[in-house]
């Protein structure tokens, strides 16, 4: 009888004892910052798979990998709101400039999308590239993420389609308006795409030949994506002189095609604007009191980057860049418009004017080699070594590079930035490519600072050192904020069924170390970065893993 009782309790003992649990990673003794913007709290999370599968204390578990996060914050993945890593990536899928700052998203489109492209379009891209090569093999706007996912890449990627790529498509690059026949075109090409996973519309206004579109085209497109719950962001027409006109289109195209609208790159631009921000501030805050979905997103840096035929009035980039090109060599319009380049005009976005000096502008990109010697000067140092004027000048090189060639304009002021930085709306993108300085490639011409410090100067310089916003609300505006205005679902949020984005970093030392002199340099304090379950940076150290996928809008449907 003893013996039965013995090998009961046994029985009962080895019932009651649970099998440890066993998960693909553990990560142990971080503190959580979920997302939500609330207090953080001590926790552990677990992940199986590509999907977080707990939060909480974590005893009787097993592990392929542990992780000690001991002293560091644990965050969701963060989320540029505007990448144009859409090339860089090509060439190495790593991502290393933005995995190094937690990036896990790449969002792009503005303006311009990787397709829809006709023939005319993807002959422009083959022969317009630069420092890197690649075969277009693709031609609409699903196929190139669908190619990217092939390829491989670290960073999950998602994108509006293009206002501009669109208009190219059916209009070409003329000053004119559509007819009705090819705005209904362009609305069945933006219909496509939405349905092939596009967030939106993404329009860049101040460029030829977007600066030809009229309000009505972009409600005419912003409508398609509203049937699909899809949403408007825009470069808008103006961020200077007739920057409360470009907010009030931006609003008025919300409001009559019912969607979300966001401001790319928030600033103000021009000393004689930089006191216009209050008032561009107080716009939004009111068409959002009055129910209108209105957000912005921003980069941490007084300079812009963009091309020097920013400095040329769209009418003279009527018909595209090879007309362009054409004009500046005729010695009359090179005489107009050397005195439009100092004109404070109120027709079109003139960034020459509103740096007030061309050292000021800061030269970063040539395809010739022959032009590279002139990387990292200003235009004013160029001027003076050609014995010509700054005008002059800007148009020489263009000619002589057959390309728009990437500048960096200071024309914005840290107050207004700090100013950004703290509205509760704004959200933060690099307006940059992705970056692995272990492909020489990359380092045949200068980047924007932007591309490696963005994110991580919200973490160190805005919150920490200059205690703008806590840790908890800058972690917020950097992942849960961009995704709930993308309608992502399961991103932007550790939570236990949320795709395991997930980074890991030191709230003490996390730091960028760019600069405009030499930007190419890696951010340091992000220890590790997961990309769906998958980890892609180890103790500082990339793995060289390729988890990323296309992250689809609300309108994807599946083929």
């Amino acid at each position: 009888m003893k013996k039965l009782l013995f090998v009961a309790a046994a029985i009962l003992l080895l019932a009651s004892c649970k099998q440890p649990q066993h998960y693909d990673t553990i990560i142990r003794n971080g503190m959580i910052y979920d997302g939500n913007g609330g207090e953080p709290y001590a926790a552990d999370i677990a992940i199986n798979a590509d999907t977080i599968a707990f939060i909480g204390k974590i005893e009787n578990a097993k592990a392929n990998s542990e992780i000690d996060a001991h002293g560091m914050a644990i965050a969701p993945g963060f989320i540029n709101m505007l990448s144009w890593a859409n090339i860089s990536l090509i060439q190495n899928g790593n991502s290393q400039s933005d995995i190094r700052q937690g990036v896990t998203l790449e969002v792009m489109g503005e303006g311009e999308s990787m397709g829809p492209l006709n023939a005319v379009m993807k002959a422009q891209e083959q022969n317009g590239q630069g420092d890197i090569k690649y075969k277009v093999e693709w031609n609409s706007f699903g196929d190139y993420f669908n190619y990217m996912e092939k390829k491989g890449i670290s960073c999950n990627l998602a994108s509006f389609v293009g206002a501009t790529t669109v208009r190219e498509y059916v209009v070409g690059e003329d000053n004119r308006a559509p007819s009705p026949q090819e705005l209904e075109h362009m609305k069945q090409l933006v219909d496509t795409a939405m349905q092939e996973g596009a967030l939106g519309v993404g329009s860049s206004l101040i460029y030829p030949p977007a600066f030809f579109a009229k309000t009505d085209e972009l409600v005419a497109l912003c409508e398609v994506a509203s049937k699909y719950g899809g949403s408007y962001i825009s470069h808008m027409r103006s961020e200077g002189n007739q920057i409360f006109e470009a907010v009030r289109e931006l609003i008025e195209i919300a409001k009559r095609a019912k969607v979300h609208a966001e401001i790319y790159h928030l600033k103000a631009a021009g000393k004689n604007n930089w006191n216009k921000m209050d008032s561009v501030i107080k716009m939004v805050e009111a068409a959002r009191a009055q129910g209108l979905d209105i957000t912005a997103d921003m980069y941490t840096y007084p300079a812009s980057a963009t091309g020097l035929t920013a400095c040329f009035p769209p009418s003279l980039q009527d018909g595209g860049f090879g007309k362009l090109w054409q004009r500046l060599q005729d010695p009359k319009i090179r005489k107009e418009m050397a005195k439009a380049m100092n004109t404070n005009t109120q027709d079109w976005e003139n960034t020459y004017y509103q740096v007030g000096s061309p050292d000021k502008i800061l030269l970063l990109s040539f395809k010739q080699d022959s032009l590279k010697k002139f990387t990292g000067k200003t235009l004013a140092e160029v001027a003076k070594i050609k014995g010509k004027s700054p005008e002059e000048t800007a148009m020489d090189l263009i000619v002589e590079d057959s390309t728009r060639i990437g500048v960096s304009y200071f024309s914005m002021t840290e107050d207004n930035l700090k100013k950004e930085v703290v509205q509760p709306w704004v959200s933060f993108g690099s307006d940059e490519g992705s970056y692995s300085l272990e492909d020489s490639v990359f380092l045949k011409s200068n980047a924007h600072p932007r591309a490696y410090g963005t994110f991580v100067r919200v973490l160190g310089k805005y919150s920490r050192d200059e205690k703008l916003i806590p840790l908890q609300k800058a972690i917020y505006k950097l992942s849960k904020l961009p995704a709930t205005n993308l309608k992502l679902q399961k991103r932007g949020e550790l939570k236990v069924g949320n795709y395991a984005d997930v980074v890991i970093f030191d709230p003490a030392t996390v730091t960028d170390h760019a600069t405009f002199v030499k930007p190419h340099q890696y951010a340091t304090g992000v220890n590790y970065v997961f990309v769906n379950g998958t980890m892609v940076l180890n103790n500082g150290t990339h793995t060289g893993a390729k988890p990323g996928r296309f992250i689809k809008g609300p309108g994807y449907k599946k083929s």
